[in-house]
């Protein structure tokens, strides 16, 4: 029957096979995260799977001759007024610490 082999033979085994095959030689078993870092990258697939959208109002202020009008902003604008006449508008904002103590102190 054959001898076994000791601990430290094997351990220069396994580090001389890491260096043949360009492996990380990891005789701890810590978490290296090599896993996820060999995968493949998501970014470039994802972006080419959504396609890319067309932002009105950028392309309106490139170029205001056009005059585009984008028809959803002007429409949430129109609600946003709507709303301030019935008074269930934002509240203005603070200036100041004491213009925020006394906006709630009124509560």
């Amino acid at each position: 029957m054959a001898a076994p082999v000791s601990a430290s033979r094997l351990a220069s085994i396994v580090k001389q096979r890491c260096s043949i095959f360009q492996t990380a030689y990891n005789p701890t078993n810590a978490r290296t995260g090599a896993k996820y870092l060999r995968a493949r990258l998501r970014g470039p697939s994802m972006v080419r799977y959504y396609p890319q959208t067309i932002n009105i109002s950028q392309i309106a202020r490139q170029y205001p001759e056009l005059e585009i009008c984008d028809e959803s902003e002007a429409e949430r604008f129109e609600d946003v007024t709507e709303k301030k006449k019935r008074g269930k508008g934002a509240p203005k904002k603070a200036k100041t610490k004491a213009d925020s103590r006394r906006l709630h102190k009124r509560r």
